[in-house]
């Protein structure tokens, strides 16, 4: 038993290791600033959350299959969609597209409060089940459904992360922002691009585009809309 623990522990220390790399060379050095952030992407154990044949590439600077089709976003671009969502302790979170639950757990290390929808069923429940093992439950409320329909039950949210890109921005997710708050999401079809949208006022949205990106399309509802 003492040796396994010691093996653990020799394990435990190459994984902080590597997610202390992974912030340094990946995130930080290309411009996340936001210390919470950071830290939060030091804690997130990565390598739990892809499959098991790609764990060696867990901290790699590259998006990772998960199965059924779709990917875990590359770290970089998770850190800049939560640092583009400016989410505080307590604010209420709506995640589209939960995937494998990363972004999920580090937005409950931000100390927000996660509604997250996934529409490939098979994910669901282990997702859910890998969140509540790291301790994550609590904070993370984890059902399948269309998320281009949003989670109304539950609106309005500080901020609306996706994880798929539709053609043109769902009117259900800018509908259940609050104002003040922050939508971050891929836009597009062939050519996407990250998209900020900040919720001035009750019909007011200003729209900043951040950067070109490449995500699995969004399906559901949103697949119905053409650019």
């Amino acid at each position: 038993m003492a040796t396994r623990d010691r093996a653990d522990e020799a394990d435990e220390a190459v994984e902080a290791a590597d997610r202390e790399a992974m912030v340094r060379d990946q995130i930080e050095a290309r411009g996340v600033v936001d210390p919470r952030v950071l830290a939060a992407m030091r804690r997130v154990p990565r390598h739990r959350f892809v499959p098991a044949e790609w764990r060696e590439e867990a901290y790699a600077d590259c998006p990772l299959p998960i199965g059924h089709g779709v990917t875990i976003s590359q770290p970089y671009i998770v850190a800049v969609m939560a640092e583009l969502a400016a989410v505080s302790a307590g604010d209420r979170v709506l995640e589209i597209g939960a995937g494998s639950g990363y972004q999920s757990a580090v937005l409950a290390e931000l100390g927000a409060e996660v509604f997250a929808l996934e529409i490939i069923d098979a994910l669901i429940e282990p997702a859910r089940a890998l969140l509540g093992e790291l301790g994550y439950g609590p904070r993370v409320h984890l059902e399948a459904g269309d998320g281009s329909l949003g989670w109304a039950a539950h609106a309005p949210y500080r901020a609306i992360l996706a994880a798929a890109a539709p053609a043109q921005v769902p009117q259900a997710l800018k509908d259940q922002l609050a104002i003040g708050g922050r939508l971050v999401l891929p836009v597009g079809t062939w050519d996407q691009d990250l998209v900020l949208i900040r919720r001035e006022g009750p019909d007011e949205f200003v729209e900043e585009r951040v950067f070109p990106v490449r995500f699995v399309p969004m399906t559901g509802a949103a697949a119905d809309y053409v650019e």
